[in-house]
């Protein structure tokens, strides 16, 4: 991880936007993405997969002061910083994390004075459209880039976006990034960088965005309640990733379900509940589709040339995680 806030890789003068291509003051909407700074215990459940100091960017959507950002620079977080265009730094709360959509809140504690971006509709996008990835930085650190997909996304982490967004040219600082239309409204936050092989020696590097309409129904429970107000999904604790059209398990969380339950490295999930799966979708689909947090599970495991069934009492992930305390 970065040990600073300062962007890590500056982007070519070539692909930054100008002002005067757009119908907004280009500058003031960049202002609004600022610099996120997050310190993690060393024993919390996420320190050693995503490091103990994570570094990104938030964009402010409410002249309160609150922030949305992608939620793993922030999940388990003992303290955030804030740094702003001009050079200023105030503490932040991590406010909110959900795990279904990967995006989370963040309250600065002290007046930010910037302005809240509007929430644009991601579902209006067209491939090939022209939009800006904004890091925090200002136009040193956005791309002017065009959306050139939108398909579902499966994480080996026990997560799945359906719609959602891939931008190119890439931005190197990506997390929280915000992603701008051509209006100058929010409608997605950088999350990952992706490789796409486009011709047999070349791969293309692409951004995948969560879009800002996950968001929309479930922003009011995150703001009051810290989570969004539906049951838990079932975890299992492990991760997988796909093979030649198979499901192999290649990690597994520290004392959780999948674990107790005797799942091993290199064991290839056939079936959940009697329903084959070929890859990460249909696996986490079928996990999902079992009941809430707390359902057992019945995987079909392949194990050598064994196969046989594994029952695997799910889990509520959020209890394996530490809640944020207001600093």
């Amino acid at each position: 991880m970065p040990d600073d806030t300062t962007p890590d890789e500056s982007i070519p003068a070539e692909l930054q936007p100008r002002p005067q291509d757009y119908p907004f003051d280009l500058d003031r909407t960049l202002g609004a993405v600022v610099g996120i700074r997050a310190h993690v215990p060393d024993d919390a459940f996420t320190a050693a997969g995503l490091g103990t100091e994570r570094v990104g960017s938030g964009v402010v959507i409410d002249k309160s002061g609150l922030i949305l950002t992608i939620g793993y620079l922030i999940i388990e977080a003992e303290t955030i910083w804030l740094t702003t265009a001009d050079g200023r730094a105030l503490p932040g709360h991590a406010l909110a994390y959900d795990g279904e959509t990967g995006l989370g809140l963040v309250q600065a504690l002290g007046r930010l004075g910037l302005p809240a971006l509007e929430l644009g509709d991601s579902s209006d996008l067209a491939i090939n459209e022209a939009v800006i990835l904004a890091a925090a930085g200002g136009r040193p650190q956005a791309v002017k880039a065009r959306l050139v997909g939108r398909q579902y996304f499966a994480g080996y982490w026990e997560y799945l976006i359906e719609d959602a967004l891939y931008t190119a040219p890439h931005h190197p600082n990506f997390g929280g990034a915000a992603l701008l239309d051509r209006e100058g409204r929010l409608v997605g936050i950088g999350s990952l960088i992706l490789q796409q092989q486009v011709e047999e020696a070349r791969a293309l590097s692409l951004n995948m965005v969560v879009p800002i309409d996950v968001l929309k129904p479930i922003l009011g429970a995150l703001r009051s309640l810290g989570r969004a107000d539906r049951a838990a999904r079932p975890w299992l604790g492990l991760y997988a990733n796909e093979q030649q059209d198979e499901v192999v398990v290649h990690g597994l969380a520290e004392g959780g379900p999948a674990q107790r339950a005797g799942v091993q490295l290199g064991d290839r999930i056939l079936a959940v509940d009697d329903a084959p799966v070929a890859d990460l979708r249909e696996l986490w689909l079928g996990v999902w589709a079992a009941g809430p947090a707390g359902v057992t599970v019945k995987l079909q495991i392949g194990r050598g040339r064994e196969r046989f069934d594994l029952a695997v009492t799910s889990a509520d992930r959020a209890r394996f995680l530490r809640s944020p305390s207001l600093q």
